[in-house]
């Protein structure tokens, strides 16, 4: 089973900055199951230092257990005998015995959990870094899963550890690319999986022990002990003090309601107080505000995280039925589902197809819509996208409609080239103009061919 995939890019500057062999402070953050502590695992590896992380107990128990992964380290039994009872004592006691000018590691896992029990620790650690780590070969690393806590007590300007790290690297999700490694799927159950939990390391886990993606969201998403059934729960407890209110904003957005007095109106309060809710969530990669291409004042909030939005689409709304094991999966909903994650994975991977446009995002003007509208300033090109989770797409409908829609978007009228895409699970019809104008049709085949880089960009586009 694979465990660690990709992650080349942050190992590549981990390891440079230990080649350096200058001091180190480095904190490592993002969601659970991001795959943080596996990638600090594989940098380390094949390096000397202490390892420890922490649970979410009490001080004095994680106190004890740093100091012993410290005492077990330097071999020393003083100190493993010790009793030290504070942080300041504990960190005091490693300047005196610390060798400042060998190289080692020192990382602490899951510190947000030492945070919640001691708001003294970022002041206490800021006059060690200071005053011994400054002046020492010493690689200290802190990663944890609490991204408010960790933006709040290491990383903002309010922080006393502020201007200390040297390096500071927010773990995201893996691309599709390299998301899909993990399962052995065909391609369209990899892609259907990938729009259903994204690129979560441990949940692709949890998906590479099945066979298709149907059975895979029956048995985890749909059954009282799936390992995804009462995982949100567990992380927005973590994250927010009021999670009656985020988990209420996140069901109306799954529901539909996407403007602020909408959401404001579901949860049963102020549209005014809504908004800073809204703003934690955008920070912490829940919700996000997409805007309308040319009118920037006009936008709309949706489920950022694909995992939550299913789950919210399809559990929560069903949670009785799956207490009783009397739901049964509505296939038609869910590919209604898959065709609004398609359109953001497309948008978000636009530049596997598409290179030559500066901007890009969704066009709507009273009932009309288009998908994905790009467009290149200088060269006053426009492209507009359709994206259809279906089989057997009639490809010269959709362009005929494209073009009619296009008539109503007020840029460079007289003075553009247009051309449009279409997005397709397979095409009954394929065409590769519109009245003059360029088509371009891709199916499951074409994005797997574009996904595996098994061709360059302009051939691949001259084939079409």
């Amino acid at each position: 089973m694979i465990r660690f995939v990709n992650r080349n890019r942050e190992l590549n500057i981990l390891n440079r900055d230990w080649n350096n062999l200058n001091n180190g402070f480095i904190v490592i953050y993002g969601r659970r199951r991001i795959g943080k502590t596996k990638l600090i695992e594989e940098f380390v590896k094949d390096k000397k230092g202490i390892s420890y992380t922490a649970e979410d107990t009490s001080k004095k128990i994680q106190i004890r257990e740093f100091k012993d992964a410290i005492a077990s380290f330097l071999d020393d039994d003083f100190l493993k005998n010790q009793e030290i009872v504070s942080w300041s004592s504990l960190f005091e006691y490693l300047q005196k015995v610390l060798d400042r000018n060998k190289r080692f590691y020192i990382w602490i896992d899951e510190f947000s959990y030492l945070l919640k029990n001691d708001k003294s620790l970022p002041s206490i650690l800021q006059k060690f870094i200071d005053k011994f780590l400054r002046n020492s070969k010493i690689f200290f690393i802190v990663s944890g899963s609490l991204f408010g806590l960790m933006k709040e007590k290491v990383l903002s300007n309010s922080s006393p550890l502020y201007g200390r790290r040297t390096r500071d690297i927010l773990l995201r999700e893996l691309n599709f690319e390299h998301a899909i490694k993990f399962v052995n799927f065909n391609f369209e159950d990899k892609l259907k999986t990938f729009l259903t939990i994204g690129g979560i390391p441990e949940y692709l886990l949890v998906a590479s022990k099945f066979k298709t993606y149907e059975e895979f969201i029956k048995q985890e998403f749909f059954t009282h002990e799936g390992y995804f059934y009462r995982e949100p729960y567990f992380l927005l407890s973590q994250e927010f003090k009021e999670i009656r209110i985020y988990f209420s904003i996140l069901n109306a957005i799954a529901y539909g309601n996407t403007k602020p007095s909408e959401i404001a109106n579901f949860v049963g309060i102020k549209t005014r107080e809504i908004y800073p809710y809204l703003e934690l969530l955008n920070a912490y990669g829940f919700v996000t505000r997409e805007k309308h291409l040319f009118k920037e004042k006009l936008g709309i909030y949706l489920i950022k995280d694909c995992f939550f939005d299913f789950w919210f689409n399809f559990v929560h709304k069903n949670r009785e039925l799956i207490e009783r094991g009397a739901y049964e999966l509505n296939k038609k909903k869910i590919n209604t589902y898959l065709g609004k994650r398609f359109e953001i994975f497309i948008k978000d991977n636009f530049h596997y197809f598409f290179k030559d446009y500066t901007k890009i995002g969704r066009w709507w003007h009273k009932d009309r819509e288009i998908d994905i509208v790009a467009i290149n300033e200088k060269n006053k090109q426009i492209l507009a996208c359709e994206c259809k989770w279906q089989s057997r797409v009639n490809a010269e409908k959709i362009a005929k409609e494209l073009n009619e829609k296009l008539g109503y978007v007020d840029w460079q009228k007289d003075k553009r080239k247009e051309s449009f895409a279409i997005f397709a699970k397979s095409f009954s019809k394929r065409i590769k103009e519109w009245q003059g104008k360029p088509v371009y049709c891709f199916d499951l085949k074409d994005l797997e061919k574009a996904m595996k880089h098994k061709t360059k960009h302009k051939k691949f586009l001259k084939s079409k």
